[in-house]
């Protein structure tokens, strides 16, 4: 348990709290829910300019990362089509993986096929169910996407200033304002209790946020004196109580309960918002290809990691369709920005394709 791991370590019961965000991101638990230290731990895995456990700012957004490695990979001779919808996978008589058919009905042919999109899709929606083993699906269907996060951009005018830490005179940023700010984090107690709102199908009523500016660091994201926030946020269910979908007013009274909780910690905030982007678990579902708008693919507890991601006996990276390798963060070792899934799929693709 999460809290037996922060208990032995720490006594100050705000650090627990910020601490168990890390354990509770991207997941529908509670820091209570039995395998919730597996998260926290793994997101202190890897280092960043050989300092274990940290974190960093990508320059120009993380848009900028998938740029750098699209750079990397077409210097090497990839070529790379964007915005071009994979209709389904193309199969031999065999049933092997021979290339892909995209939307306009472009076959692409290829002796493997990596898929970096979700076990869902890529097992689901673009292999006919007929070619797989009737219960390699229905491992598949049962995969526990749920996801609690909703991902709120915000424009404001002015850097917030917070009770705790004002503002300098100038407007120039300080210390906090270049880190992560955990808000609604004053107890693991208030952390249970927005789990067991959204559990019932209801958004928290005082959600946990965290917020970071990344604009002070990189301010070429925002127009002179602006800046960009970012906040992510749990806990929302994906369907809301009674079958609700998330409309447009519902969106909007979730994100005035963030921002109200906001203001309360950093009064003006509210004044100093220009624009605002909410995008709730259907929205990161349909814009993003994310099941159920979970940032992993697939929750990330311990009956879903290791040898059983996606599902027991295939979590080597191949699949039932010989020559289809799976690749994302459905696979070993799950979500987060470490490419770990990538390299060791390819590794075993590389192996493979020495045989053909």
């Amino acid at each position: 348990l999460l809290g037996q791991i922060l208990d032995h370590w720490f006594e100050s019961e705000p650090l627990k709290a910020t601490l168990a965000t890390d354990a509770v991101i991207g997941a529908m638990a509670s820091p209570h829910t039995p395998g919730s230290g597996y998260v926290l731990l793994h997101h202190v895995m890897g280092e960043l300019e050989g300092r274990r456990g940290a974190w960093g700012y990508v320059a120009g957004g993380m848009g900028a990362l998938s740029h750098a490695i699209a750079q990397a990979a077409t210097a090497r001779g990839a070529h790379i089509f964007a915005e071009k919808a994979v209709c389904h996978v193309l199969l031999g008589r065999a049933g092997e993986a021979q290339g892909v058919v995209l939307q306009d009905g472009t076959e692409v042919r290829s002796k493997l096929v990596l898929s970096n999109a979700s076990p869902q899709i890529t097992f689901l929606d673009l292999i006919p169910q007929e070619q797989l083993p009737k219960d390699f699906v229905q491992r598949i269907r049962q995969l526990d996407t749920r996801s609690p996060v909703t991902k709120i951009n915000v424009a404001v005018d002015r850097l917030p200033s917070f009770l705790a830490a004002p503002s300098a005179h100038d407007g120039q940023p300080l210390p906090h304002h270049q880190c992560s700010i955990h808000l609604n984090c004053e107890g693991t107690q208030l952390l249970h209790q927005a789990f067991t709102e959204a559990a019932h199908g209801h958004p928290s009523s005082r959600p946990m946020i965290e917020l970071c500016i990344p604009s002070v660091l990189d301010p070429g994201l925002a127009p002179p004196g602006c800046h960009v926030v970012s906040l992510f946020t749990q806990y929302t269910p994906s369907v809301l109580a009674g079958g609700r979908s998330w409309d447009e007013q519902a969106r909007n009274a979730y994100a005035d309960t963030v921002f109200d909780c906001i203001e309360d910690y950093a009064p003006g905030f509210k004044a100093s918002v220009i624009g605002r982007d909410i995008l709730t678990p259907p929205d990161l579902e349909r814009i993003f290809g994310l099941p159920g708008g979970n940032i992993f693919h697939g929750g990330m507890s311990l009956d879903q990691l290791y040898f059983t991601r996606p599902v027991p006996s295939y979590s080597g990276y191949r699949s039932p369709i010989p020559g289809l390798y799976l690749c994302g963060s459905g696979a070993h070792p799950g979500g987060g920005v470490m490419g770990a899934a990538g390299r060791n799929a390819a590794q075993v693709a590389i192996k493979d394709f020495r045989h053909l």
